[in-house]
């Protein structure tokens, strides 16, 4: 059997601490209501019950505050994607994990991809590298899965798998714009349909 992919790491650690969560809990709060412009740090420090010298001592600016949102929520993706990876499962079972799991993941963390999505925009340029260096991380992780699987003759090798992968991810990436916590269909479901859908075509073994 191939070797798995690597078992892929954040850039950065995450903010642990009680303070750190609380400023950072009502950073998301405020910008998911009032957008980035909207949020003052005044109304940071207040809805947070802290200090400005708290929050200076912690976070450089809004800024550092809205990478922080996005960084928690790619660091415990790809703490999840790594949980599967270290399962050992068959490549089948590793692809329907690594994406039932992160859609649920995402689901139950919607406002954090909304502010992103929306404001990410306004991070400086190594802030934007970082990003795109975690996402690049997760994106070349999943892509080493569908590509064992092909290797193995599990799935089928007409579509490459760096297509599989912009699509299968690309869909949750768009979550923000679509997914409402109070569909009609909840976020297992919704998980499931698209994981068996991204497995039935994989199945498909044309040549």
């Amino acid at each position: 059997m191939a070797d798995t992919p690597p078992v892929p790491e954040s850039t950065a650690p995450v903010r642990r601490s009680e303070v750190e969560r609380r400023i950072l809990d009502a950073a998301l709060r405020l910008f998911a209501e009032h957008g980035f412009d909207g949020t003052s740090v005044q109304g940071i420090v207040a809805a947070a019950e802290v200090t400005k010298g708290a929050l200076y001592h912690y976070f450089d600016s809004k800024d550092d505050l809205l990478y922080e949102i996005y960084h928690s929520l790619i660091a415990r993706q790809l703490a999840d994607l790594g949980a599967v990876l270290a399962r050992g499962l068959p490549p089948r079972e590793a692809v329907r994990a690594v994406l039932t799991g992160l859609i649920r993941s995402t689901a139950e963390h919607i406002d954090e991809a909304k502010v992103f999505s929306r404001d990410k925009d306004r991070l400086d340029d190594a802030r934007m590298r970082a990003v795109r260096a975690d996402r690049r991380r997760y994106h070349t992780t999943f892509r080493g899965l569908v590509e064992q699987g092909q290797r193995e003759g599990v799935f089928g090798a007409a579509t490459p798998a760096e297509t599989v992968t912009i699509v299968a991810l690309g869909m949750v990436n768009q979550m923000p714009s679509w997914y409402r916590p109070d569909g009609p269909k909840t976020a297992a479901q919704l998980a499931d349909e698209v994981a068996g859908f991204i497995l039935d075509a994989l199945d498909q073994r044309r040549v």
